[in-house]
Order: C-alpha cells, then structure tokens, then sequence
C-alpha cells in the first residue's frame, strides 16, 4: 500500500512539471504571435503612410498608425516652426467639439516645449509629475501615460509624436517606444517625399501661371486686366489671403495700387508715396524677397499702417530691376496663419523673374508697335504730299488756264469757285500731312493739334452737328503753351456761343498761323449778331484776345450771306517774347 501511494506521488510530479512547461510555452507562443501582429501592423503603418504624398494626409495617417500601433487613446503630431515653437498641431482621439472648448492650440510649452528642447524619446508614467508639466487647460480630458518620440527629416527635426493614455491603464513600455521610433524614421522619409512633391507640385503652378502671364501680355491684352489676374494666381498659389500690386511708372512716379483677396478696397487705387515708411520700399531696400513675421505691427511701415490691421505674415519682392523697376508684389496673410514657408514662396521670385521680363518684352512689343504706326503715318503723308497734292494742284492750274476760255458769267463764277475749293483742299491735306508727321512723346501734353480737333468733336454733340475744321501752319511748334491753352478755350466758347444764339446748321473753325499772326475764325449759317444782344461771351473772347496784344472782330459772313464770322486774331512774336 505504502509503496502503490509513493508511486503515484511520483507519477503526478511530472504531469504538473509538463502543465507548467505547456503553459510557459503558451505564453511564448502568443508572445510571439503578438510580437508578429505587432510587426504586422508596423510594417502595415510604414506602407500607409508611404502611400500618400499629400503632406496634410502623410501627417494624419502617421497619429493615426501610432495610436494604433501602441494602442493610445490620444495622439498628435507637432510641427516645429522656425521660431522652435509648435507651427501646427494635429491631434487624433479629441472631437471637434471638445477641441473647441478646449480652446487654442498648443504653441510648444511644457511637456510639449520639453521634446522640442530635447528631442529624444521621452516615456513618463505621469504626466503632471514631470517638473516641465504646467498641467491642462479647462475642459482638457485627464492624461497620464504619456510616450513622445522626435520625427526627423534627414538631420533636421520636423516635429514630434505625442502618445498619451496607454489603453488598460497601463505604462508605455520599451517595446512600445521601439515601435513608435521606427515609425517616426518611416514618418521622416514619407514626409521628405511630400514635402519634395509639393515643392514640384507648387513650382509647376508657378510655371504655368507665369506662361499665362506672358501670353496675355504679348497677345496685346490690357496690362491692367494682366496684372491683376497675376496678382489672383499669386495669392491663390501661396495660399495668401490678400495680395497687392504696387506698380511704378517710367519715370518711377507711384501709381495706384491693384489689389485681391481680403480688405482690397484698403489698397485698390491708393498712390503710396515713395521712400520709408511702406512695405514696398523695404523690399526695395532689402534687394530682394522679403518677409515679415507680422505686418500689421512692424515698426518699418509707418505710412497708413491701419491698411494692414489684422493681418500677420507677409512676403514682399521687388518687380523688376533697378534699371526697369515695375512695381512691388505683397502677398500676406491673416494673423494667426502660420508663416510663409520656403516650399510655398521658393519658386516665387522665379515667377517674378519671368513676370518682369514679360513686362519688358510687353513694352518693347508696344513701342515697335509705335514705331511701325509711326512709320505708316510717314508714308501716307508723304504719298499725300507727293501724289494727292500735286495732282490737285496740276487740277487746279488747268482749271485756271480754261478759265478764259469761259465766257458765260455763272459758268466762270463756279469755276473760280471750284479752284478756290481746290485750294482750300490743298491747304487741308498740307495741314494733315503736318499732323502726320508731328509725333507726339507718350506722357506729355497733348499738341495743340490734338487739343483743337478734340475740343471741335466734343461741341457736335451741343450743336447737333460735326462743324467743318481747318488748321494750317506751325501750330504745334510755333504756339506757346499759354497761348494754345487760350486757343482751346476761345473754340470751346465761340462754338458754345453758336449753339445757343445762332440756330445754325452749319460751322467751320479756321486756326491758322503764319506771319508771326495766330487767327482763330468761326464761321456759321446762323441769324447772325442781334442789336442789343447780350455780349458776355464776346466780351470774354475780347479780354482774352486783348491780354495777348490782340483783337476781336465779328461781322456777317459775306459768301454766302448769312451767318457770322468770328475772327479771333493775337501776334506770336509778342507772346513769345
């Protein structure tokens, strides 16, 4: 009996060893299967977030992977600014309606702000006992466990992962942090990758919109219209809110300002005065793309700074060289947006480059164009004066020498009639071949040629009627410029004087000058000058005619009766002199 109770004893000790080893070889097992899952989920993470290239989705998808992978209920991912400070923050497990009663984003303070100053792998079982805790905003869920690894772009640190409250209440282990750094090195490459995609991405619509620009140009549309349409693809391109054109003249004279996006009417039209005080002259000043941290409170823009009340990050670049400037380019942003960064503003001022070039080529285009106009005009005065005034005048000989030929009255009459219209054609097409040849500089003031047609076509309009013009001599040359202002003014009110008192159907302005003489005639059908009639106009034509030396005379029209000649008549050499 002793010895049957021993063996069993015996027999069950090896059956409890086996159990033991079974269930330590469970365990090991489902370690394994779990190490493998793990691994599974890892390299399912890499490729996840290998796949996109759009950087937006490329940051999402790498929180995501990571609170999956080390099975955190809360994730996000920071991105580091120039300034060492947190430029965007993405967080994964926090609604949008508890983010907004959370309030604002974190900027890079304590725990945050500690991986930013150190950035290596960082596990804590409580948060709040870390001396750089500064603890939670209201309306912030609890957090404890807490794991953060840093995400490196080649050598430069690109932000940072947080991982916080370990599902099950438990720590976050080495393994987890194995995990989540070899994620962070995946996250890097797929990030550079977006990030190169979207510099070529941008660069190509920086290209296109520069074909555009010059197309437009050189395809003769207007420059305004051009420019502002730039002005539109730039600020959709750099992701601006507004932007503003300050364009320059030849002479570097400040024009009015073209304007897109947010408060443009605070700059459309509005002519900045030159040197300090404005964001344009730092740029001209700077040689160069400038950028400014936050517009609205820059101690440099002195002139009208309210324009800019509300914004914040600003980029500036000259148009053009300082030989050709053609103005200045402001893109900026509200406050609060993030800075312009080098990827978004890196092609720009190629886009410039071009852009300039485009407008020089626009203007060389412009004065060939000029140049060519010019010529013709050359050629048609020329014909004219080689072939239509000498046939004319070979005419009007012939009709001369056939005159005594004629021995009926009325048929002698209309022939003398004839050669004097003959002449006066003449003398017409003479008049016009001048005009032709008189080429006026862009910028300057107008020719008394042009003056006096414009200030005869705009009378039709009051008269009912295109009255008749005539202009010989030196007009342009001779003519002072106060004396030409008063020509103006004596055809404006002599034709004004007609159409209210003559009742004519017909009128004919004459400015001639010759013999050191200037004589401005209008002539018309009309009733003529009544006795007793009100003489305020006259009256002015007389004083202004006086003031130079001259006179005024009016009298009937003698051929044909009816009508009244005004003759309006001052010497040259003494205004001249």
């Amino acid at each position: 009996m002793g010895r049957e109770n021993t063996g069993s004893a015996d027999a069950r000790l090896p059956r409890l060893r086996l159990d033991e080893l079974l269930d330590e070889l469970q365990t090991r097992i489902d370690e394994v299967r779990g190490t493998r899952d793990r691994l599974h989920g890892l390299l399912e993470a890499v490729m996840s977030v290998g796949r996109e290239l759009d950087l937006p989705q490329v940051l999402r998808g790498i929180v995501e992977s990571a609170v999956t992978l080390v099975d955190a209920e809360y994730g996000a991912l920071g991105v580091i600014g120039d300034d060492r400070k947190l430029s965007a923050f993405l967080p994964v497990g926090i609604g949008d309606e508890l983010r907004e009663r959370i309030g604002a984003l974190p900027s890079g303070h304590g725990i945050l702000g500690e991986l930013i100053r150190h950035p290596e792998p960082l596990r804590l079982s409580e948060l709040a006992e870390h001396p750089a805790s500064y603890g939670f905003p209201p309306h912030h869920p609890p957090m404890h466990s807490f794991l953060g690894v840093p995400i490196r772009v080649r050598d430069e640190v690109f932000g940072n992962l947080y991982l916080t409250e370990k599902r099950g209440r438990a720590d976050f282990d080495a393994e987890d942090e194995a995990v989540v750094t070899t994620l962070a090195v995946a996250a890097g490459i797929a990030i550079e990758n977006a990030r190169l995609y979207e510099e070529g991405r941008l660069r190509q619509r920086w290209l296109a919109a520069s074909s555009d620009f010059t197309s437009a140009l050189l395809s003769g549309a207007a420059e305004t219209e051009v420019l502002d349409g730039m002005l539109e693809r730039a600020v959709d391109i750099a992701g601006a809110d507004t932007g503003v054109f300050h364009p320059v003249g030849p002479g570097g004279e400040p024009l009015g300002a073209l304007a897109r996006g947010e408060c443009a009417d605070a700059h459309r039209g509005v002519v900045l005065p030159g040197g300090e005080g404005i964001l344009a002259a730092v740029a001209l000043a700077e040689d160069g793309l400038v950028t400014v941290a936050d517009v609205g409170t820059d101690e440099r823009i002195t002139v009208r700074p309210e324009r800019w009340e509300g914004f914040g990050p600003a980029v500036a670049v000259r148009v053009g060289t300082k030989e050709r400037l053609s103005g200045v380019l402001v893109l900026a942003r509200r406050a609060g947006r993030p800075p312009f960064t080098g990827a978004e503003i890196a092609a720009l001022p190629v886009f410039i480059g071009q852009a300039a070039l485009a407008l020089e080529l626009a203007d060389r285009r412009r004065d060939a164009e000029q140049v060519s106009l010019l010529e013709d005009r050359d050629r048609i005065a020329r014909d004219l004066h080689d072939l239509a005034i000498q046939r004319l005048f070979a005419t009007g000989m012939t009709l001369q020498s056939a005159r005594r030929f004629v021995d009926h009255p009325e048929a002698a009459a209309r022939l003398t009639r004839a050669i004097d219209d003959l002449d006066a054609t003449i003398k017409i097409i003479r008049s016009t071949v001048f005009g032709l040849r008189e080429h006026e500089t862009p910028g300057t003031t107008a020719k008394l040629r042009s003056r006096v047609v414009e200030a005869v076509d705009s009378a039709a309009s009051t008269l009912g009627f295109a009255p008749a013009l005539r202009m010989e001599g030196l007009l342009d040359t001779d003519v002072p410029a106060g004396v030409a202002d008063e020509v103006v003014a004596v055809i404006g009110e002599a034709l004004t004087n007609v159409a209210r008192h003559a009742g004519a159907r017909r009128a004919e302005v004459a400015v001639v000058v010759g013999d050191g003489v200037l004589a401005v005639t209008v002539a018309d059908d009309g009733v003529g000058v009544r006795e007793g009639g009100r003489r305020g106009g006259l009256r002015n034509l007389t004083e202004r005619a006086e003031r130079l030396g001259g006179g005024l005379s009016v009298r009937p029209r003698p051929d044909p009766p009816g009508g009244t000649v005004l003759a309006w008549r001052v010497p040259l050499e003494t205004t001249r002199g």
